[in-house]
């Protein structure tokens, strides 16, 4: 099992001939996750060898048309692909109502289930879990209520010393018990969990920071984070116009996972006035060593940075390319 990152849009409002707006795949432990969809996803799914019918969850920060209006249109498609598995999708409030409005216009009643979730722009707050992941809300501050989300995976199961338990004669209903931590006495002998186990898969974390300007109430929410994805529609050249459009820049993106000790920083949401990345990554550079530009195709396995980052004083390969 793994932690995969899918970037399927990287820029913000007016799409280029380089990028597509705000979408994002991702697959935690198969836990196949959809966040925000901007028109043209669906396509992007497609250009990327993405099946939009493994997708279970998807979650959309706010109501600016860049980050939903691709939704309406890739319901319908799973719809007309046969689709029976139910959805869950979460978002803000006004979004079931939109998107029922708009589905009953068609006149074409979706047959599969979904469920919505309308998530209340706020504190820190869980909205799924399992065995596997969790996934928390919270509020970002832009124009409008958006949220932002966090995917955690939960500490995995201890490894076994195929070898230490071969010798032990250990049998197999006793293994479940070894590989989450629990020691186990038979015939009167104590079997001690850590002679007969290894160190488990390292786990991650990912944090999703689309429209917003910087602010310190949700830096707790993405506190420690392995990667955080930060708007950075504008450089320091623009700052007012960032400020008057509640963005950010990618100086102050840099700035806001320094404070939250966040790993590793993936820009994102770059205005079309842009032609290249260069100014993002040195303004984000100067306040966070490890950082890169969102690129649309890239794909990132969670614990395999490189090439994808590298050390701040070295240029970066160029992203992989599904």
């Amino acid at each position: 099992m793994s932690f995969e990152l899918h970037i399927l849009g990287s820029g913000a409002a007016l799409p280029t001939a380089k990028r597509q707006a705000t979408a994002q795949y991702i697959n935690c432990n198969e836990r196949h996750i959809l966040i925000d969809c901007a028109e043209g996803t669906q396509q992007q799914l497609r250009k990327y060898s993405l099946k939009l019918q493994k997708i279970q969850f998807i979650l959309i920060s706010h109501l600016h048309g860049d980050h939903f209006f691709g939704l309406p249109g890739l319901l319908s498609t799973m719809h007309l692909l046969g689709r029976n598995k139910k959805l869950h999708i979460f978002g803000p409030p006004g979004l079931e109502t939109l998107m029922k409005a708009m589905l009953a216009a068609g006149g074409h009643p979706l047959q599969f289930d979904i469920t919505f979730q309308t998530v209340e722009p706020g504190p820190k707050q869980l909205i799924f879990e399992d065995r596997l992941i969790a996934i928390h809300a919270f509020a970002l501050k832009h124009r409008i209520p958006t949220i932002g989300y966090r995917i955690d995976e939960k500490p995995k199961l201890l490894n076994l010393d195929k070898a230490a338990v071969a010798a032990a004669g250990l049998r197999i209903e006793d293994l479940p018990k070894l590989k989450a931590g629990i020691s186990i006495e038979r015939d009167g002998k104590k079997y001690n969990y850590k002679k007969y186990t290894l160190p488990a898969q390292a786990t991650y974390s990912y944090a999703y920071c689309s429209d917003t300007k910087p602010s310190p109430n949700y830096l707790e929410a993405i506190d420690g984070v392995d990667l955080l994805y930060h708007e950075a529609t504008f450089t320091q050249q623009h700052l007012e116009r960032a400020k008057s459009t509640f963005h950010s820049t990618a100086q102050q993106a840099g700035q806001q996972a320094s404070n939250a000790n966040c790993k590793h920083l993936l820009l994102g949401h770059f205005s079309s006035r842009y032609d290249d990345t260069e100014q993002h990554l040195d303004e984000a550079r100067q306040m966070h060593s490890n950082v890169a530009a969102a690129e649309d195709g890239m794909h990132i396995v969670l614990g395999k940075w490189l090439p994808i980052f590298g050390n701040a004083d070295k240029k970066l390969a160029p992203p992989e390319q599904k």
